[in-house]
């Protein structure tokens, strides 16, 4: 078995999908798809939770962008042949607007999760008939019922165990699957999502309990690059990479692969190859169990929208263990994370990206204890393998907040 992943961006028009279709039919192998909501469905049904949570009126008008939308794809994938998928598709947008005609809950986290998710089902619900349609054996599985999560919504752990068990049901002795990525269920049949980007993770937790043999994430890059070109030019692919490099650079905030993709595939030591979509032919980049020394070249990673938080003690005490362990709770429980951190004495200063609401929520719960200084609108510049050279390259005369280096990483918090 083989794992697929399809991004937003590569199913995000009709020539997107008939792409797929290419790409799938290459393999003889059973296969299970994973797709995203189409190009920037995500972000549309995140207005629509925005404005159907906090009463604003424009909640039906931003849903119908999100249907003339499909619908547009629909009409050039079928043309007059769309009676199938018009009934599927239709009951998923009915869906939709059946949630938003009752008041909220007061949980936004809870309304967001049941409401981004139909990014992820009508996607996958289109594609899946598309490739009906033109003769492959493909069944459409929702994930829902077969990954399973706890109530944390916008960022559900996966209970491994129920998982295995429902997924080999749901995905085993099939050829074709389409399924989605980010998305979850609870045991109570309630929608959760795996945090923002999450559907590389779908990949890997599929590839773990059902041991595939592979998984192939298609991007619109050529392969794993050492920084992005769409930022930089003379960028490079790297052929290879072990599992602790590829973690290490989704940490500092490299967008290749979602951070916790690579636990369940070490795990069972599952290849995980970067591919291109617009050049399929390319062999691209492979994350694997590569122990021998491999010379890379300085891999340079920008990481925007954050904010930088320094706190002192307002009694001037030290910065120690418990204070610590405080202040990492409040920012968990703002789901506010931590891109660097740095101590002093009575110091203490955090890049996080930057969500306006809950950063605020969290600076008025810390300022009756600390001084809280901050700097919004600033970017995290981080360098593997770094040089003198890179470094006066990417950071030379700029104002630099904070600096941290190491033997491997060189790390830069600058204003944007």
């Amino acid at each position: 078995m083989k794992i697929y992943k399809f991004g937003g961006a590569s199913v995000k028009s009709a020539d997107g999908v008939r792409n797929l279709e290419k790409i799938v039919k290459t393999t003889d192998q059973q296969l299970v798809v994973v797709v995203s909501a189409m190009g920037k469905m995500t972000n549309a049904l995140e207005l629509v939770a925005n404005s159907f949570f906090n009463k604003k009126s424009d909640t039906d008008t931003l849903i119908q962008k999100v249907v003339d939308y499909h619908e547009a794809i629909i009409s050039e994938l079928f043309g007059n042949s769309r009676a199938t998928v018009d009934l599927l598709v239709n009951d998923l947008y009915d869906d939709l607007r059946e949630i938003v005609s009752h008041k909220p809950s007061l949980s936004y986290d809870y309304e967001y999760d049941r409401i981004v998710s139909f990014g992820e089902l009508i996607s996958t619900t289109i594609i899946a008939a598309y490739l009906k349609q033109r003769g492959l054996e493909a069944e459409w599985v929702d994930v829902r019922r077969a990954i399973i999560t706890d109530s944390n919504y916008r960022e559900g752990n996966v209970n491994m165990e129920i998982s295995a068990k429902l997924c080999n049901e749901a995905f085993t002795g099939k050829k074709l699957c389409i399924t989605q990525g980010f998305i979850a269920g609870t045991v109570t049949n309630q929608t959760t999502t795996l945090g923002r980007e999450g559907s590389d993770y779908t990949a890997a937790i599929l590839a773990n309990v059902l041991d595939a043999k592979d998984v192939t994430i298609w991007k619109d890059v050529p392969g794993v690059m050492n920084a992005d070109p769409k930022i930089y030019k003379d960028v490079q692919i790297i052929p290879t990479l072990s599992y602790k490099e590829a973690i290490e650079l989704s940490y500092c905030g490299a967008s290749v692969i979602h951070p916790k993709t690579v636990k369940p595939l070490q795990n069972k030591k599952i290849p995980l190859y970067v591919r291109s979509f617009v050049e399929p032919e390319k062999e691209g980049s492979v994350i694997c169990n590569y122990t021998k020394q491999i010379n890379l070249p300085p891999i340079y990673i920008n990481k925007r929208n954050q904010v930088l938080l320094s706190l002192t003690p307002r009694d001037f005490s030290f910065i120690a263990e418990e204070r610590l362990s405080k202040i990492f709770g409040v920012l968990a429980s703002y789901r506010l994370k931590s891109s660097l951190v740095q101590t002093a004495a009575i110091s203490f200063s955090l890049c996080v990206d930057y969500n306006e609401v809950n950063f605020q929520k969290m600076v008025d719960e810390l300022k009756d204890e600390y001084e809280v200084l901050y700097n919004t609108d600033v970017e995290l510049i981080t360098i593997r393998h770094y040089t003198k050279e890179i470094v006066d390259k990417l950071v030379g005369e700029r104002l630099v907040y904070v600096e941290q280096r190491n033997r491997l990483t060189a790390r830069f918090v600058v204003p944007a």
